[in-house]
């Protein structure tokens, strides 16, 4: 862990070149994990980069309303849905195969149209002073069978990774078995965070709740303070340890495509690729990237998910939102 804290330092204390240009980024990406690689990459490049942030709705929204006067370059989103929903409008430029060699192909798009910046995976965490790993389901679709736990689960039904998640029972399972899912979920009545996963598992320290779907990184962020919080993986392929990524692409609107795709580059460099994992544990997507001992390693967590081609997950964003307004969780 101290090598990658000593690469996220010498990240952000590296030179600058004579390069010039200006770039917009339009991100759903929190400022923390944006802002120093873009300084990085100011420095490195000499390119002024622009940075508009939002939630990925609101910058979808601003894409759409913008059309061919949008001044953005790339689009960095938080979540497959939104990226998939920009590519189905044809917002992105096809990236060229060189762009993408070395990268998780797992969870690059066949059309190319953007590329991983990072992966999350979908786990369980428990409180290991209430509950027994062993006494967990094999399958998230059985969690609404252990009625012990009524009122002592919590959830995000807002947060993207978690309608993507819902995406991917649609895609995985159907929506008859997604909808019956979501039913028996809602009879053991959980607790809702909206958006706060962290606020989810402050709930779980202070005794409010024993168990949470969450994203697998939030679990190694609290575990830094001694939470008594740990991660579950369900069985191999099951669709509760659904591999997401974020993702950047270039909009066809830009006027500085030679920047943006040095910016995209840089995104997935070993620098920023060592950032992404030290600041918010996420999975890097190339090789040769040192992990902490406490989260599996990549080779291993992959084989944790079920494997979906990365465009099914937005063709079922909606499908998912309409289920969840239909059983009155939204």
């Amino acid at each position: 862990m101290t090598r990658i804290l000593l690469a996220s330092a010498a990240l952000l204390l590296s030179g600058t070149s004579l390069a010039q240009g200006q770039l917009t980024v339009y991100t759903g990406r929190a400022k923390t994990f944006v802002e120093p690689i873009v300084q990085q990459f100011e420095r490195s490049t000499g390119i002024k980069v622009n940075v508009r942030y939002g939630t990925d709705s609101q910058l979808v929204a601003a894409l759409r309303e913008e059309g061919s006067r949008s001044p953005a370059d790339v689009f960095w989103g938080n979540s497959v849905g939104a990226l998939g929903e920009l590519a189905g409008d044809g917002k992105f430029l096809k990236l060229t195969s060189a762009m993408v060699r070395g990268v998780a192909p797992d969870y690059v798009p066949d059309d190319r149209t953007w590329l991983p910046t990072t992966v999350r995976f979908r786990v369980l965490a428990y409180n290991p002073n209430k509950i027994k790993p062993g006494d967990l389901p094999d399958s998230v679709l059985d969690l609404p069978k252990m009625t012990s736990l009524k009122g002592r689960i919590g959830w995000t039904v807002t947060y993207p990774s978690f309608q993507d998640f819902l995406a991917g029972m649609i895609a995985k399972h159907g929506e008859a078995t997604t909808k019956a899912w979501l039913e028996g979920m809602k009879a053991l009545q959980p607790k809702d965070y909206k958006t706060s996963n962290v606020g989810m598992l402050e709930a779980m320290r202070a005794g409010e709740i024993d168990v949470a779907l969450t994203n697998h990184y939030y679990i190694q962020r609290v575990n830094r303070l001694n939470y008594p919080v740990e991660t579950y993986f369900f069985k191999n392929g099951d669709i509760g340890n659904l591999g997401n990524a974020t993702g950047a692409g270039i909009l066809k609107t830009s006027k500085n495509r030679a920047a943006a795709t040095r910016f995209l580059q840089a995104l997935t460099g070993k620098d920023a690729q060592t950032f992404f994992l030290s600041v918010n544990f996420e999975y890097p997507v190339i090789g040769n990237i040192i992990q902490p001992t406490t989260m599996l390693p990549y080779s291993d967590v992959t084989k944790r998910s079920p494997r979906l081609d990365p465009a099914v997950l937005p063709k079922n964003i909606e499908r998912a939102q309409r289920l969840l307004r239909e059983a009155g969780l939204l």
